[in-house]
């Protein structure tokens, strides 16, 4: 089964299940080691006819898999919520709404693991989910535009499957209004757990397991304890964006054994919706990218750890890596490629706020305030990108701008003035995000020119000033800027002898997706070129060499 599914956003309504797709899935399907049935709660609902149609489509591909609706007994929270089971044993799976748009991997993706395929997690992060012994429900809350909430479906759905303790429903946000009011969501995913938030804005399947662990500190050593450990490696690459994969691609393909630490596959690729400037694909989409290149990475003998953070780095002639799991890495050369992350405003109201009204993806939160009025805080690309998305969801869209001129390419910028209900404001430093309530209503920006404050009515904060490079973990042992880039040469080599960086979290000038990759092949090279021109262990290198 491959890693990704073709099926981002071919999903858009009851009659969007085409042929192409059928054929798509009875080739999936068809191989299910155990019979899946899709259990529809009874019940009246305006969507709940789509919702029949759409899982009638499916239960008729195989089969394998089955269609049946019935009262569940309080299990399921409404007529549009089904779960999956397997054995007539309920998987802990369930969908309140139609998982259409990115969503509709998740349901082909829960319905092929809890057959038995193969999942794709890391063993540790299997063992580690199926240790946990106390009982958690987790509730995500989710948009169909938001490229983001599929990860964090994906990954609780594996983890309810690995471990009976863990359940795990996916929530359409816009067919809960109600729910949505209640419990004050502005921003998605957000996750709960027992009732109680345990995250929103950008969570990843990385923070999880993180809470994961924090909740129940004992899975580590007892996953340790019966996991065997890697042998030492060549190389290890840190980041899975376009630099850490064109790495690991470079370093698998001189023979080398090599293992992938990601937190999150893609990195900021993946909340890239348009890209138009990677030479010779003339337009592409983050997740499309992304799929692309693991893709690509399954074609080498390439151990990957997902899902997974490096905690510690250790230097010397052999380096050791320690990971968010505990699993201790031994590796001759390291190449770091952990990119960035968005920059904070750090102002009074913008942590406060996340998910209440201050965010930082428009594709994923922008459908919160339809017909509202909301302000993007920057005028480089990433801000005019966002206004621009933004502009046909919401009523108006005011660009905050700190230099006097925008700074976005000129293409944008004429897209942006062309648009009636953006307005930009330039030489405004963000002062204050104000919130009333737990909501957000206002802003309150200086005027540059004047020193004048004014205030703003705004009802939602979306942040795109810049990228900040993801070098903590190892901002004590190499030469780093003020502001946290690694110091590279040429050759991409760090100040510390075996140790290479690349791609965003460097101080290359440019941060594209074209350079990145480069710069992760350059540091692949230079590492190999180490291996061969240093005494590192006593095991030669001839082999690899030849």
């Amino acid at each position: 089964m491959p890693r990704a599914l073709p099926f981002t956003r071919v999903y858009e309504g009851s009659n969007m299940i085409t042929a192409e797709i059928k054929q798509a899935l009875s080739q999936y399907f068809a191989n299910l080691q155990q019979p899946v049935r899709l259990v529809l709660q009874t019940g009246e609902h305006a969507k709940r006819a789509e919702l029949v149609n759409f899982l009638s489509a499916i239960g008729a591909i195989s089969d394998n898999v089955a269609f049946e609706e019935r009262d569940t007994g309080g299990i399921l929270r409404s007529p549009v919520s089904f779960l999956l089971e397997v054995d007539g044993e309920d998987t802990g799976i369930v969908f309140s709404g139609i998982p259409g748009g990115h969503e509709f991997n998740s349901l082909v993706l829960a319905i092929l693991h809890a057959s038995g395929h193969e999942m794709k997690l890391d063993e540790s992060v299997q063992k580690l989910v199926g240790k946990v012994s106390k009982p958690m429900r987790f509730e995500t809350f989710i948009s169909l535009s938001c490229h983001n909430c599929p990860d964090v479906v994906q990954a609780l759905n594996q983890f309810a499957l690995l471990n009976p303790n863990i359940s795990a429903e996916m929530i359409d946000g816009g067919l809960f209004p109600e729910l949505i009011a209640e419990r004050d969501i502005q921003g998605v995913p957000s996750v709960y757990l027992n009732g109680e938030l345990f995250g929103t804005g950008k969570v990843d399947a990385a923070q999880l397991l993180d809470k994961l662990i924090e909740l129940e500190p004992r899975i580590t050593a007892a996953t340790l304890a019966d996991q065997p450990a890697l042998p030492l490696q060549d190389v290890t690459v840190v980041g899975g964006g376009p630099a850490g994969v064109a790495a690991a691609i470079y370093s698998a393909r001189k023979g080398l054994k090599v293992t992938l630490i990601a937190d999150r596959m893609g990195g900021q690729v993946k909340d890239t919706m348009g890209i138009e400037n990677l030479i010779s694909v003339p337009k592409t989409t983050g997740p499309e990218l992304v799929g692309a290149m693991q893709s690509h990475l399954d074609d080498y003998d390439i151990t990957i750890k997902e899902n997974l953070r490096v905690t510690r780095v250790e230097t010397g002639n052999v380096k050791t890596l320690t990971l968010s799991s505990g699993e201790a890495i031994t590796t001759r050369t390291l190449i770091l490629a952990t990119g960035a992350r968005w920059k904070e405003l750090g102002v009074p109201g913008e942590k406060e706020n996340i998910g209440n009204g201050v965010a930082y993806c428009p594709h994923c939160d922008g459908p919160f305030f339809k017909g509202r009025d909301v302000a993007v805080i920057g005028g480089g690309n990433s801000g005019v990108e966002a206004a621009l998305d933004l502009a046909g969801i919401v009523r108006s869209v005011t660009v905050y701008e700190f230099q006097s001129d925008l700074q976005a390419d000129r293409i944008l910028v004429d897209q942006l003035e062309a648009r009636d209900n953006i307005s930009v404001r330039t030489n405004a430093a963000t002062r204050e995000i104000l919130a009333d309530g737990g909501k957000v209503h206002a802003i309150d920006y200086e005027d540059r020119s004047t020193g004048e404050v004014h205030r703003d009515q705004q009802a939602g904060v979306f942040i795109q000033i810049g990228l900040i490079p993801n070098s903590q973990v190892v901002v004590d042992l190499l030469e780093t800027r003020p502001w946290g880039e690694i110091v590279i040469n040429e050759k991409c080599e760090t100040s510390e002898p075996g140790i290479f960086a690349c791609g965003d979290v460097t101080t290359v000038p440019y941060k594209q997706i074209v350079v990145a990759m480069g710069e992760g092949s350059k540091a692949a090279l230079a590492a190999f070129e180490y291996l061969l021109t240093h005494q590192v262990d006593a095991e030669p290198l001839a082999e690899a060499a030849a």
